[in-house]
């Protein structure tokens, strides 16, 4: 579960130079998506913004710990250093000996709510919800999600064939922050990461590694075989076991009840 993007001018210098860098292996926390395994010197492809949220979670953090900011997902390398200077201002406000507390707290939030009307279009733009994430709301939290607008407009991206009415869901951008805002300076250690990073679908794989330089995936069934991490959901699980019965007892009268299970 890595970011296309920390490898790509402009993000590498700032987080080689301006930046103390970690990660940590979230693969079997609760909160943790899924995707296939991608090797290290495997391919990486674009996406938008906020795209895989329950998969990856870019902390900036101050020196003591507390969280300034919190991007989910995947980011443009150009937009995650635009986020990477916002939490450079609100680290001088964590770190102001004449600013109280609660002055911190409201100066956190105003900053947070602010910021997503200083994005650029071109950051907004990218920052459009994957449009499986927008059915997932519409269709598990239409009355309830955050990430929804309006919920009667919403409810269309349900109708077969109807194009998803963009204007019914914030963007990913606009998620981030408003979720942020609500919480000022919290220490990681007590960070709920697993309600922040909740929306979309829990899987998330573009299944890289088995495109060609054009993007096409050319061994689709390699790609539905591959190794899954994550929190692998126990019916996915339960089908890879019948796939690869169906494969080992080829030949011996068993492949046929096999395939009809699958179906």
């Amino acid at each position: 579960m890595r970011a296309v993007s920390l490898s790509q001018e402009p993000a590498y210098s700032v987080l080689k130079d301006e930046l103390v860098c970690g990660y940590t292996d979230i693969s079997r926390e609760s909160y943790a998506g899924f995707s296939g395994k991608h090797e290290i010197g495997g391919q990486a492809i674009n996406t938008t913004n906020g795209a895989g949220p329950h998969n990856l979670q870019t902390f900036v953090l101050a020196s003591d710990g507390t969280v300034l900011h919190c991007l989910p997902g995947y980011w443009n390398p150009t937009d995650l250093v635009r986020e990477i200077g916002f939490a450079a201002r609100l680290h001088d406000v964590w770190t102001n000996p004449a600013l109280s507390e609660g002055q911190k707290r409201t100066m956190f939030r105003n900053l947070h709510l602010a910021h997503h009307n200083e994005h650029p279009a071109a950051m907004v733009k990218r920052s459009r919800m994957q449009g499986f994430d927008q059915k997932y709301e519409a269709k598990h939290r239409l009355a309830t999600s955050d990430t929804i607008l309006d919920s009667r407009l919403a409810a269309q991206a349900l109708v077969p064939g109807h194009p998803i009415p963009q204007a019914a869901f914030k963007t990913t951008d606009q998620i981030m922050h408003d979720r942020m805002a609500s919480r000022p300076f919290v220490p990681f250690s007590k960070f709920d990461t697993a309600a922040y990073v909740d929306y979309g679908r829990p899987k998330y794989d573009k299944n890289e590694d088995f495109r060609n330089a054009n993007g096409v995936i050319t061994n689709p069934e390699a790609a539905k075989k591959q190794e899954l991490l994550g929190q692998v959901p126990e019916k996915k699980n339960r089908k890879k076991r019948m796939m690869r019965r169906v494969v080992n007892t080829a030949g011996r009268g068993v492949i046929n009840y096999g395939v009809r299970a699958l179906r």
